[in-house]
């Protein structure tokens, strides 16, 4: 791995979440998709704020025996580790502080889209995190500069998530908890 950080070229094999552990603490966003270090430009301010928002809002609603969080990778398997812009986990998982999760101890993942990563958020990652078994996805996009929500939740058969709602004013679900948070409260000012 240091000789691939040395000379830029990927591991033999392509990289691992080994590889990950290994490489600096820079403040460097990076995913593995199958192998292949995503490095992601820093988010602007209102995909942070959003996010921000995001995860305060859930977390004054959140159950005990969840906990919501911003950023923290998932690693699916070996080669695929992503990082959910906000996720709820278990109490029990957030217990141990970690660094990372496994997918089982994933309840939600959101993802707010942003240019650069619009085939990511709507396509890639929702096919994987269900794949994983991740109970619930939602994604959070601005069109026509107003914030939209789109819950969707997995069917376990098929391992595809099933969208639950398009909300533009209110979220209102009951998953994976109880949720009734206005718009208007995760976006940023001078929207």
């Amino acid at each position: 791995m240091t000789a691939a950080l040395q000379n830029g070229d990927p591991p033999e094999g392509g990289w691992t979440t080994d590889d990950l552990d290994a490489l600096p603490d820079d403040g460097r966003r990076r995913e593995l998709l199958d192998g292949v270090l995503l490095v992601s430009p820093s988010p602007t301010r209102l995909h942070q704020t959003i996010a921000m928002r995001l995860g305060v809002a859930l977390e004054e609603a959140c159950p005990d025996e969840y906990d919501v969080t911003q950023a923290v990778e998932v690693r699916l398997n070996r080669t695929r580790s992503f990082i959910p812009d906000v996720l709820v986990t278990t109490a029990e998982a957030a217990a141990g502080n970690p660094a990372h999760y496994a997918p089982h101890q994933v309840v939600l993942a959101v993802e707010i889209v942003s240019p650069s990563t619009r085939s990511v958020d709507r396509v890639l990652k929702p096919a994987l995190y269900a794949q994983a078994g991740i109970p619930y996805y939602w994604r959070v996009e601005v069109e026509d500069e107003a914030i939209v929500v789109y819950t969707s939740r997995i069917d376990p058969v098929d391992e595809v998530y099933t969208e639950t709602g398009r909300w533009t004013k209110v979220v209102d679900t009951g998953e994976p908890f109880p949720v009734n948070l206005s718009i208007a409260r995760i976006t940023p000012r001078g929207r």
